[in-house]
């Protein structure tokens, strides 16, 4: 399996490190969606990263289709998701959550640094800002209520919720004021010292 994108998305990194934690085999390849759009396009025509390409040739997007194709097909009931239906659903939760934060920080960046100034709305940015910071709320108060559930790292809610913070803290720092969530910080801190994380660090050139 070939895994196309750059580690600084934090969709693409998700992967890469769930990919290490599940033990499966595939090359990451890091093409960017900007500074090389035409090689991307020549590997997947509509340019979304990550895009995984099978065995066969067939072209997968969307980090979470990826990883619940991996783990139905690939890995022999292996799985980075609790089997006791009270722990899935809350791992769901801080998952939703914090794909939700990361949606909207991804949002921000872009209006940012791909808008001009005098054409963006300020409005719309507060609300996409409140939208984050709401979900970021919510995802610090489910892991300091639940500490038990997001204890061990090789799991789809540490692994997500540390990739989407880190991104945010990477690109708008200022907006997440890391004492303002305590418990995502210490989770973040946690698992980037897994060596899943330390081999697919956050690199890439960035919007």
């Amino acid at each position: 399996m070939r895994l196309i994108g750059m580690l600084d998305s934090p969709y693409v990194r998700r992967v890469a490190i769930s990919f290490d934690f599940l033990a499966l085999p595939f090359v990451h390849e890091p093409v960017s969606v900007f500074s090389t759009f035409e090689r991307f396009q020549s590997i997947n025509p509509v340019v979304k990263a990550p895009s995984l390409v099978c065995g066969n040739g067939d072209v997968l997007m969307d980090s979470s289709l990826i990883l619940q194709y991996a783990e139905a097909a690939l890995t022999d009931g292996d799985s980075l998701w609790s089997r006791e239906a009270a722990t899935l659903q809350r791992e769901m939760r801080a998952v939703s959550l914090a794909l939700a934060a990361c949606d909207k920080s991804v949002q921000i960046v872009y209006e940012r640094k791909l808008r001009p100034a005098s054409a963006q709305y300020e409005p719309w940015m507060d609300r996409v800002r409140g939208q984050m910071l709401a979900a970021y709320t919510a995802l610090d108060a489910e892991l300091g209520a639940h500490a038990e559930v997001y204890d061990a790292p090789r799991s789809q809610a540490c692994i997500t919720a540390a990739v989407v913070w880190q991104f945010t803290q990477s690109m708008l720092a200022a907006m997440v004021p890391t004492e303002n969530f305590p418990n995502i910080e210490e989770l973040s801190m946690r698992m980037e010292e897994t060596p899943a994380f330390l081999r697919y660090p956050p690199t890439g050139p960035g919007v």
